[in-house]
């Protein structure tokens, strides 16, 4: 719960609230913009949680298998480095359905090792789901989870200073980030991170641009009704009017810069009203909305942003399609 002074007001907001706030802020910033922008990261509501399932199912979406199987294969190892220092607090920053991690979790709760699991998503629907799965799949396992965006979340990381942290950050996240915001996420960690902690973060590899291209938009048409749920949600929690299906999704990459860019495209010339922000904004044929961006990594850009950010890679671990990569970091000596 936070608490707002206006004037001679004082306003109680829940969590939920704030991030609704935020939203909207968001919106409206974006939809003024030139060009307009919209964030990924208001895709997630129950719907968009279930259409990006459907996706990270799909055979051209390669990433989730290949870090299940980085997982997998080095759990018994993984187990050991993090529990080097005995009890630990595990927190997964994006945790989603938490398939990958399920693995993990597991593999450390048949070892009988001491940790608790500290879930964190930007969709509470996510985070519901997760904790009730687990109560059912690894009954013994404690699930603290929190819902919250990364940056806001990483304020609080700071009080979990009792015992060594291991931070994980699965899906190459991070890949939602240009270089000088990565840079400062990692930072962000690095200084809530003591010399006995732990940063395990996956980073998608450069690669076969079709492959990447065919990842991002697959032919069944998911991504692009994953990503028109942006729209969907504006028309239905903010009542606006978007005629969402004149609206394309297009996905771009540039082997050379190593980044993905998601884009909505206006089909049709069209106004678009939205009431409870008092917000109308044109739209001519063919006017994008950025939504998303992807990088891609090597190790050499992986080190450098390490160094960036006052951390120092441990040890690299590689999928056997050599598609993805985890890192593991500690703060620099």
């Amino acid at each position: 719960m936070a608490i707002y002074e206006f004037e001679t007001r004082t306003i109680y907001m829940t969590k939920q609230e704030i991030f609704q706030l935020e939203f909207e802020n968001h919106v409206t910033e974006g939809l003024k913009a030139f060009p307009k922008f919209l964030s990924s990261k208001y895709i997630y509501d129950d719907r968009g949680d279930e259409l990006f399932q459907q996706i990270m199912a799909l055979p051209e979406y390669y990433l989730t298998e290949a870090e299940y199987n980085i997982i997998d294969t080095h759990k018994d190892n993984l187990r050991k480095v993090f529990n080097t220092h005995g009890a630990f607090d595990l927190i997964e920053l994006g945790a989603g359905d938490g398939k990958k991690t399920k693995v993990l979790l597991k593999e450390l709760v048949t070892n009988k090792v001491d940790f608790t699991y500290i879930p964190i998503d930007i969709s509470q629907h996510a985070i519901d789901d997760l904790t009730n799965s687990l109560t059912t799949l690894l009954p013994d396992l404690e699930v603290q989870g929190e819902q919250g965006t990364y940056f806001k979340v990483l304020e609080r990381l700071a009080t979990y200073n009792k015992r060594p942290k291991v931070i994980i950050v699965l899906g190459s996240n991070i890949g939602n980030l240009d270089h000088p915001q990565a840079i400062d996420f990692l930072i962000k960690i690095k200084d809530v991170m003591s010399d006995q902690d732990f940063l395990f973060m996956g980073f998608d590899q450069k690669k076969d641009p079709l492959t990447i291209q065919h990842a991002y938009a697959d032919s069944q048409g998911v991504t692009q009704e994953f990503n028109r749920n942006l729209l969907h949600r504006i028309n239905k929690e903010m009542d606006g009017d978007f005629p969402v299906n004149n609206f394309e999704h297009w996905e771009s990459y540039d082997p050379e810069t190593g980044t993905a860019k998601s884009y909505l495209i206006a089909t049709e010339p069209c106004v678009v009203e939205i009431k409870k922000l008092q917000l109308k904004t044109t739209f001519k044929k063919w006017e994008t909305i950025h939504c998303e961006i992807s990088q891609k990594y090597d190790d050499d850009t992986v080190e450098w942003l390490a160094n960036k950010s006052g951390l120092e890679i441990e040890k690299i671990y590689e999928d056997h399609q050599k598609l993805f990569k985890d890192y593991l970091f500690k703060i620099k000596k």
